[in-house]
């Protein structure tokens, strides 16, 4: 009789725990972790995958030629196809995205990197050298402002837009960034920095940019700016022959790091890499995007190939997962339910 109530008591602590993992799984917020997978240029096979708060994978595809970039805005999700040259408004739904969506084209305009500040999705051209704004009521475009170069990488912080411009007209690396006032749409100031920024991150009345440059032999060297938007100085650090790193310069916990040798590490005050801070532990010639979401580096991996992975470290930098993905997955966006 002891053995039968030790089982039976046994039992209830077993399905006790088991409800009280599923009430937990149930209980969590539904959320889309989504990845741009380019595709090949020339082609029309980039694609957008979704991860959700479960782990499970699914996809759109066949949705133009180099899906280039992802932002979540009011439970949308808007997708930039660059060589397709349009922009893509998906619903957000618990079960993934609305489709088809509404399809908005920028006439040729190739562009890149965008950001969307009070239902305007402010974008960047490299065809037509300019930032556009596409007014997310009436679904309109419209020019906002030119420049001598091909602008990249954009952010928003009160009320200013700092752009970087990657290339010159001659597609040699740039060096400059710019500062939009939005209030008249115009350009306040000009900064010079490392030269090809590729990424741009704000921190505090600061500014850190990720830099890729080339010689004339196509070898790539790369490099970290600071603005210091109060006293307009710069700090740039070129890290010299032999140092592999990545377009991308992130925030986490607010740290700056940088992508470096198969990973991301954070900076010091000098932009000198502190090595024992490293995250992940990849083929530095495989990753081709990290991303911090949640307090995890998310990184796309690819060999041009058949390997296309997207792989998952928490910050004590533990693989957590690996998940097949479309073809050269690059930029990442998330999405969770408000409660």
């Amino acid at each position: 009789m002891k053995n039968l109530k030790l089982f039976f008591l046994l039992s209830l602590l077993i399905l006790s725990c088991s409800n009280d993992a599923n009430n937990e799984i149930l209980n969590q917020p539904k959320s889309f972790t989504f990845i741009a997978c380019e595709g090949n240029f020339g082609a029309s096979n980039g694609s957008v995958f979704m991860i959700n708060e479960m782990g499970e994978v699914s996809s759109v595809n066949e949705i133009g030629d180099v899906v280039q970039s992802l932002e979540v805005y009011n439970n949308k999700l808007f997708v930039i196809v660059n060589n397709s040259s349009k922009i893509i408004a998906y619903d957000i739904t618990e079960n993934g995205l609305s489709l088809p969506g509404i399809e908005v084209s920028t006439e040729g305009s190739g562009p890149r990197e965008m950001v969307i500040v009070n239902d305007n999705l402010y974008f960047t051209n490299w065809n037509t050298n300019d930032v556009k704004v596409l007014d997310l009521f009436n679904y309109t475009i419209s020019d906002l402002v030119n420049f001598e170069g091909k602008p990249e990488s954009i952010v928003y912080e009160n009320e200013k837009l700092f752009v970087g411009i990657q290339l010159n007209n001659d597609y040699s690396d740039s060096n400059k960034m710019f500062k939009i006032n939005l209030s008249n749409n115009e350009v306040e100031e000009e900064y010079e920095i490392g030269y090809g920024p590729t990424s741009i991150v704000k921190s505090g009345n600061q500014i850190f940019v990720a830099n890729t440059y080339y010689d004339q032999d196509f070898n790539a060297f790369f490099s970290t700016s600071r603005v210091d938007l109060i006293t307009g100085e710069t700090t740039i650090n070129n890290y010299g022959d032999g140092v592999v790193c990545g377009g991308s310069v992130l925030k986490l916990n607010n740290d700056i790091y940088r992508s470096f040798d198969g990973g991301i590490v954070m900076l010091d005050n000098e932009l000198n890499f502190i090595n024992d801070t490293k995250i992940g532990n990849e083929e530095p010639g495989q990753v081709y995007s990290s991303e911090i979401i949640n307090e995890k580096a998310y990184f796309g991996i690819t060999n041009f190939t058949d390997i296309n992975l997207v792989k998952i470290y928490n910050s004590n930098n533990e693989l957590e997962s690996t998940i097949e993905v479309g073809l050269f997955p690059g930029d990442f966006a998330y999405w969770e339910e408000q409660q």
